[in-house]
């Protein structure tokens, strides 16, 4: 048994992970739970590319919270893929979040992840109207009747993981829905994500803002090595792209667009490791490496 909170009887502990259609709020709210970015976060689809645990810690129990890519119809076989890491996250998880925004109507494909949810049998299940915030209160009640019509729920809770709204109440339907058990992780752990792991997303959604077109589903990034010397964190890693004419743009005129990823992707490793960071980072072109069984494994995939 790993060392956790201090444990009475009647501590809670398992997994729960939230699904939904891209861009619903999944990994903001997991971010909001843990109280610390372990999870990045983008408008642009695919941000979210793998089972990412974060881990909440209460004094009546732990949950590992796991946050997944949104369910979509692939067209490439790492959209095949990261179908395949949700549909195996419902195998394994105790409890299910199916989020769906406020703002926007229950549609085909909520109704098609709703379906999906057969998929975790023995899950409970919690629907989860997000994005509270961003629309009077009136539509959230025409939401949550929405979301109620879609089946048989343990528990439906509108929260706003920008505001903080309810969390601390998901947080407890949540934990009253898990089995007896001791705690999962170390007290002190807010991911199973190693510090590798944790900086490429980083640098990834650091080359996510402001790409376009295709360029977004094209991008990855591989950390070759970590260096601590004399008080400096030194980090090079590189950032892939599937064609030549990509690698022009992710670099940009004079180097401009590769230095401003490396600004705003220092500044947010920094906080992480402690230390200043010296970041080396290089445009290389894996031609279609979305497609590629080989590559795609070479990327982590």
């Amino acid at each position: 048994m790993t060392d956790g909170p201090v444990e009475e009887q009647g501590f809670r502990s398992g997994f729960l992970t939230f699904v939904g259609r891209p861009n619903v709020g999944k990994s903001t709210l997991m971010n909001a739970l843990v109280g610390e970015k372990v999870a990045i976060t983008s408008p642009k689809p695919q941000t979210t590319r793998r089972a990412i645990r974060g881990i909440v810690n209460r004094p009546d129990g732990q949950l590992v919270v796991v946050d997944t890519p949104g369910m979509h119809r692939p067209r490439t076989l790492l959209g095949e893929r990261l179908n395949d890491v949700v549909a195996t996250t419902l195998s394994d998880v105790d409890v299910v979040g199916f989020c769906v925004p406020a703002a926007e109507p229950i549609g085909p494909g909520d109704r098609f992840l709703h379906k999906r949810l057969d998929d975790a049998p023995r899950a409970k299940r919690i629907a989860i109207v997000t994005k509270i915030d961003a629309v009077p209160r009136d539509r959230v009640g025409e939401q949550l009747l929405a979301v109620s019509g879609l089946g048989e729920w343990d528990s439906i809770i509108p929260v706003s993981a920008q505001d903080g709204i309810q969390l601390d109440v998901l947080v407890a339907e949540a934990l009253k829905l898990m089995p007896e058990g001791p705690a999962l992780y170390p007290v002190e752990a807010v991911t199973d994500e190693s510090l590798e792991q944790r900086i490429a997303e980083l640098i990834r959604e650091a080359a996510l803002e402001g790409a376009r077109e295709e360029l977004p589903h094209s991008l990855a990034v591989t950390v070759e090595d970590v260096e601590e010397q004399e008080g400096m964190t030194r980090v090079f890693a590189n950032v892939w792209v599937e064609r030549d004419s990509q690698r022009i743009i992710m670099i940009g005129s004079k180097g401009s667009r590769l230095k401003q990823v490396g600004t705003a992707a220092r500044a947010q490793i920094e906080p992480l490791v402690g230390t200043k960071v010296f970041l080396s980072l290089h445009v290389k072109v894996a031609k279609e490496w979305q497609r590629d069984p080989k590559q795609l494994g070479r990327l982590g995939f």
